[in-house]
């Protein structure tokens, strides 16, 4: 009798076996460096982070959430430069951000990706013009996010930490952030921020040159000045009682800004949005900027400026008018972003409206975020309140294409998707000349016949393209990408900005 030979399937090595979980993990698990940069009128600074991320998929969609992150190194804080003609000294800021990387030891080619923030003086045409040069060659991999007021009051919200330390102690916070030039409030109700306001009241508004002379007087100071009833200049200025005294008179309005008392006449002067509106009474006040490392102890040293005399005031102000604990929510002046996040990528259903396959592709596009708790909410009146609100926080002077987001609940009545349009449109309506192209993101399965109504009844006279099936947050940012037939979907990465 013979004995039979069996072919045997190769088995696996305990390596070959490692290998093939390797790669599937790799598959389903990404980790990046990324970058987050901060330019405002008074100070610059930037981070680089660790990032890791896990995907999540569902139907023919993919997103990525992060599951870690770690900051990896930090900057000096820089005095943010200016030329003479006090616009930005550009190649200063590049050198700086030049020696950072090498500091930190890392190159522009290890950089995943990155958000460049910038605020204050650097959101003027000129200044974001040379800013953007310095960032030209990393275009495809970073944010660029122009932050107006009520943008940098919700950046700052995020952060500083306030928003998570709401949300995680199932609580009202009312932050503030107090900088070289503005003071951003928001309140904060278990994670949800509910009101943005800014005013004009700052630790550098009066500081030292180069040459240590008080030279620096902003437009602020002058109001001050002037309901002091005392002449201010450079001179007048070094002696430390003037600057004192106008400390006081700014911690004076900040106070009844935080504390929602009743304006005087300078109050009212230095606002710079509407108040914040009616809402539940705050736990506590955070605090994050420059005045935050002076009121917590974390700074002594000045910088030629009267932000430690601000800190001080401010204190003792809260102090004697109120309860609440002060905190702090773990940032401070570093309340920024740390990077940004690329890797979420989603592709839209299949009902997409697009009469135009070539207005894509499109990158970097900011999204104004709807949140619909009923049907209520969908109506037009409150619709148009809402979209007129977030418009608020998108800069139109550096895009001309807005992404509006939102998740449809309930049925797709004609009745009701032409009323959430006409309520878009009638927020939309004084800046259609400057929209050039109208993305409609939508979570539901409406995507073809909400565009078709807006363009073909209630007659949008811009570009638009309506998608159904993706899912947006907050601060993202989105790249829409060419039409894709069969099957007839359009990819979308989403870039939501990270914090600490």
């Amino acid at each position: 009798m013979h004995e039979v030979d069996f072919s045997h399937e190769h088995i696996e090595t305990a390596a070959e076996r490692a290998a093939v979980a390797r790669t599937i993990w790799d598959q389903d698990n990404v980790a990046f460096t990324t970058v987050g940069i901060d330019i405002g009128s008074s100070t610059s600074h930037l981070l680089f982070a660790k990032v890791a991320l896990q995907r999540q998929s569902q139907g023919l969609s993919s997103r990525f959430v992060v599951v870690g992150r770690e900051i990896v190194w930090r900057s000096p804080i820089l005095l943010t430069p200016f030329l003479p003609d006090g616009t930005i000294d550009a190649a200063e800021l590049g050198d700086f951000i030049t020696r950072c990387y090498r500091d930190a030891g890392l190159t522009q080619s290890e950089i995943d990706s990155g958000a460049v923030i910038l605020t204050g003086e650097a959101i003027k045409r000129k200044n974001a013009r040379a800013i953007d040069e310095l960032f030209a060659a990393d275009a495809g991999k970073f944010v660029c996010a122009t932050a107006g007021h009520k943008l940098e009051c919700r950046l700052a919200a995020h952060g500083s930490g306030a928003v998570a330390l709401s949300k995680t102690r199932n609580t009202c916070l009312l932050h503030a952030d107090i900088g070289g030039g503005t003071t951003k409030l928001a309140l904060i109700d278990r994670g949800i921020i509910l009101g943005l306001s800014a005013f004009a009241v700052g630790g550098r508004l009066v500081a030292t040159d180069a040459n240590g002379a008080w030279s620096r007087i902003d437009r602020s100071a002058e109001l001050v000045a002037d309901d002091l009833q005392v002449k201010i200049s450079p001179q007048a200025l070094a002696d430390q009682s003037l600057r004192r005294e106008i400390a006081q008179r700014l911690a004076k309005v900040a106070a009844d800004m935080i504390l929602d008392a009743p304006l005087d006449a300078l109050g009212r002067s230095l606002l710079l949005t509407e108040r914040l509106p009616p809402g539940p009474s705050p736990t506590a006040i955070t605090f994050s900027g420059g005045v935050a490392e002076y009121m917590f102890g974390h700074e002594q040293q000045e910088f030629g400026d009267i932000a430690k005399l601000l800190a001080a005031e401010l204190a003792r102000e809260l102090s004697g008018r109120c309860g609440l604990p002060l905190i702090d929510p773990g940032q401070r002046i570093r309340a920024t972003v740390i990077g940004a996040s690329q890797f979420t990528v989603q592709v839209s259903g299949k009902t997409i409206y697009l009469p135009d396959p070539y207005v894509l592709p499109v990158h970097n596009v900011p999204v104004l975020r709807l949140t619909f708790e009923s049907e209520s909410d969908a109506d037009q009146t409150r619709l148009t309140a809402a979209v007129s609100a977030g418009m608020d926080e998108i800069d139109l002077d550096h895009t001309n294409t807005v992404a509006i987001a939102f998740g449809w609940h309930g049925d797709p009545e004609h009745a009701r998707l032409k009323a959430a349009g006409e309520g878009i449109l009638h927020a939309l309506a004084p800046l259609r000349d400057r929209i050039k192209l109208l993305l409609l993101m939508i979570d539901g399965d409406i995507g073809k016949t909400f565009g078709r109504i807006l363009h073909r009844e209630l007659h949008w006279p811009g570009k638009i393209v309506s998608i159904d099936g993706v899912d947006l947050h907050e601060l993202d940012f989105v790249d829409v990408g060419e039409l894709i037939a069969p099957p007839g979907v359009v990819p979308v990465v989403i870039k939501s900005l990270l914090f600490a």
